[in-house]
């Protein structure tokens, strides 16, 4: 049987952050709360009727926003009519994202009992200064109450968010937030450069040059010590911003880097199925892929993973060549695969680490 992820999008949070571009807001009521998870509901049912017959749910993705921020009864109820609606596969991957201050036992047991057996906690940094730069409602030792309190409650399964290049940050800080990150031993880690995004906070903020940007050679040199820490403590990079210990990779993620199907339930979210991509109102879009669009979106979201693309995936999704397809970008290519950047493994694609700095000027090429 066919698999399908599926991701739930609750746009609710504390306060939003100087730097979310995401389609997310802040201070709703309990009513509209309550009226948007019956409106996932219906939505769920709806889509139920369509897919669940046709496929098995082996990965499920709630995020935000905050989704913490619900009452857990809520998470419940979703999750419970995500099974009446769905044939969900025995060991799926369920996750949450959750924000700290958000967090509580009776929430996170709740969420057990529902069946999430994956949890991310965007912590950002450890420096409070930092936390304070970015408009984050939390503080480091509010992390950490609830990171203990997630293991206490039985997640054996837990993801890190970490942002490097703040208005503010030295390597120094970065350096003490991922030791500290270590110490801890989530099971995956991601580390993200803040992008200074239109309609955003900072955005304004940088116009009126209230802050200045992290240099493009600091930043990088960020995320190389990342790579390098996270790999000297037994993390595996798969990704271009994740890290995992063995056999703990965002499978829900990985879907959307190999082009597999997935269903965006609630505003603003997203889907990819069998080659048709749909968003959701506000943001609707409705469109059949042609196989030029298959094949550059194939190349761009696979090269992210540091294992890359093979031919033979590209063959079985589009039933051309790679080579064929595209035989007319590799004079482009040439400079790249010289320096090394670009690897043809003879099977595949890839990227080296330092072609990971120029990975948008490489895949431009395939789109």
């Amino acid at each position: 049987m066919n698999k399908l992820g599926v991701y739930i999008h609750i746009p609710f949070c504390i306060s939003k952050c100087r730097y979310c571009g995401f389609y997310s807001h802040e201070g709703a009521s309990d009513a509209e709360k309550a009226a948007y998870v019956e409106s996932l509901i219906d939505d769920m049912k709806e889509y139920g009727k369509i897919y669940g017959r046709a496929y098995e749910v082996d990965t499920v993705f709630i995020g935000g926003g905050t989704p913490s921020i619900l009452p857990s009864a809520a998470m419940e109820e979703l999750l419970g009519c995500l099974r009446a609606s769905f044939q969900l596969k025995a060991g799926a991957e369920i996750t949450i994202e959750a924000n700290p201050k958000t967090l509580t036992e009776e929430k996170l047991r709740a969420y057990r009992r529902a069946g999430i057996n994956r949890l991310s906690i965007g912590l950002q940094s450890f420096n409070d200064r930092c936390l304070k730069n970015l408009g984050r409602a939390h503080t480091a030792a509010d992390f950490l109450d609830n990171f203990y309190l997630a293991r206490d409650c039985g997640f054996d399964n837990i993801n890190m968010d970490l942002m490097f290049a703040i208005p503010g940050h030295s390597m120094e800080i970065w350096e003490d937030t991922l030791r500290k990150t270590i110490m801890l031993s989530p099971e995956h880690v991601s580390f993200y450069s803040l992008q200074i995004e239109e309609g955003t906070p900072f955005y304004d903020m940088f116009l009126a040059g209230e802050i200045e940007q992290i240099p493009d050679e600091t930043d990088r040199e960020m995320y190389h010590r990342a790579i390098m820490l996270l790999k000297q403590a037994g993390y595996d990079h798969y990704e271009i911003s994740n890290c995992a210990l063995q056999g703990r990779q965002c499978r829900h993620n990985l879907k959307y880097w190999s082009m597999e199907d997935y269903l965006g339930i609630g505003s603003g979210a997203s889907s990819f199925v069998d080659g048709v991509r749909f968003t959701e109102a506000p943001l609707m879009e409705f469109r059949e892929n042609s196989l030029a669009d298959t094949a550059g979106e194939f190349v761009f979201t696979g090269l992210r993973k540091t294992c890359g693309i093979r031919f033979d995936d590209f063959k079985r999704l589009t039933g051309q060549e790679f080579w064929d397809v595209f035989a007319d970008r590799k004079g482009e290519l040439a400079p790249f695969f010289a320096s090394g950047q670009l690897v043809d493994t003879g099977e595949g694609l890839r990227l080296s680490e330092r072609g990971i700095d120029i990975s948008n000027v490489i895949m431009a090429i395939f789109v």
